[in-house]
């Protein structure tokens, strides 16, 4: 019996205490993630199934990336105006729709047209989700709710990644009809399980982003949030080539050393946030910054497989510590009216990162792994700095918002 209430103990300083609508929020976010399958292997989709060439895949590429990045302001907007949980919903319906259009294009200009619509819907959902957790949750619960929902993602992808590599060893149009119908499934889920929690319509049209832009709080965070993507986006962009083409790493030592970002998530994650919770709000944010700094500056240093693991357990580590404060810092900077737009330019910044960051980084790399990596590592180490001056800003603010 002591046994059992022990359990019950921990499990519910990890899981419980959080409104039943969130855990429908919870829900429809893992079923998404399980089917988040067709951007991993979309360059293979568009130069195998569809036989582009690399430069037009990279051309297709790039306009899902501009159409990513006016997503999220259209989505903050939309998400302050007409509801959070009919921007959810609707973003996810038109991200099933777009699918199977992209999955059954075959000319270039309906490929291109696809993926710009891709890039406008498919994240549409993020400003809505982040405001609906900050309307739902307590400010004091805000940081566990946001890394279970971190927890979530992580979860989903990685089991959508390894089924989705099987799936496209049968056709890819495998991967579009699972992406689709999960989406759908989030859209239900929300619609079903989590009420409308946008202030009254009298209040929705008040302020914009004008508003959002003359805080100048609110910008240094998201300067601070562009350095944190802008780091993020190197494991999906400049790692894998500097890794396999610089140090001579085989693509399946690199997947094996990758593999350990995503377990260490799932394990360490429920088991620290609500311990995370507990700790000043940009003090632990910056040490976390920090500590994703100094993991990618030891990727300089990389000369095998083992060496490549540490700097991924550091640099997770701190991805770790991060994860539950961005979306409570938003939510405490954010007046409820206009929890959508400022939920808007923080995704505009790492839409903004995921640009600049192969932009960044290939030139980095032309002059040397020491010089990416160390320049890397810094750009953590400002971001953090920029963090902890905006610091006594953020607690006025979370306090205000407080009492």
């Amino acid at each position: 019996m002591s046994t059992a209430l022990a359990e019950k103990s921990f499990l519910g300083s990890k899981f419980g205490g959080l409104p039943k609508p969130f855990w429908g929020l919870w829900s429809g976010t893992l079923v998404n993630r399980l089917g988040t399958m067709v951007m991993p292997f979309t360059g293979v989709y568009l130069t195998q199934a569809r036989g582009l060439s690399v430069a037009v895949a990279g051309l297709v590429m790039a306009v899902f990336g501009v159409g990513s990045l006016i997503s999220q302001l259209v989505a903050g907007v939309l998400t302050d105006r007409i509801g959070r949980r009919a921007t959810l919903s609707g973003g996810m319906l038109a991200t099933a729709a777009t699918m199977m259009w992209l999955g059954y294009s075959t000319s270039l200009p309906s490929i291109l047209a696809a993926m710009f619509v891709l890039g406008l819907v498919i994240d549409a959902y993020r400003p809505a989700s982040n405001a609906l957790v900050a309307d739902l949750v307590s400010p004091a619960e805000r940081p566990r709710a946001y890394g279970l929902l971190f927890w979530a993602i992580n979860l989903g992808y990685a089991v959508g990644m390894t089924t989705g590599g099987w799936l496209a060893g049968l056709g890819f149009v495998w991967l579009f009809w699972v992406n689709a119908t999960t989406s759908v499934a989030f859209a239900v889920l929300v619609w079903r399980a989590v009420p409308e929690t946008a202030p009254p319509p009298a209040e929705r049209g008040s302020g914009g982003f004008g508003t959002v832009l003359r805080d100048k709080v609110m910008i240094g965070f998201t300067l601070v949030i562009l350095g944190d993507g802008i780091m993020y986006s190197q494991t999906m962009t400049m790692l894998p080539v500097a890794m396999t083409k610089v140090v001579g790493l085989s693509p399946g030592e690199f997947g094996l050393a990758m593999a350990l970002n995503g377990v260490l998530i799932v394990i360490v994650q429920p088991l620290v946030s609500n311990w995370l919770g507990r700790l000043d709000a940009p003090i632990t944010l910056a040490a976390g910054l920090v500590i994703m700094g100094v993991g990618f500056a030891l990727t300089a240093f990389v000369t095998d497989v083992v060496m490549l693991g540490v700097s991924i357990v550091v640099w997770t580590a701190g991805e770790i510590i991060t994860a539950g404060f961005i979306g409570t810092i938003v939510a405490a900077l954010a007046p409820a009216h206009l929890r959508g737009r400022y939920s808007g330019l923080y995704g505009l910044a790492w839409s903004a990162s995921a640009v600049l960051a192969p932009l960044l980084g290939s030139a980095l790399l032309g002059v040397s792994q020491v010089a990416l990596w160390l320049s890397i590592g810094g750009v953590g180490v400002v971001a953090a700095a920029g963090m902890i001056v905006l610091g006594p800003a953020v607690r006025r603010r979370s306090d205000a918002a407080a009492g």
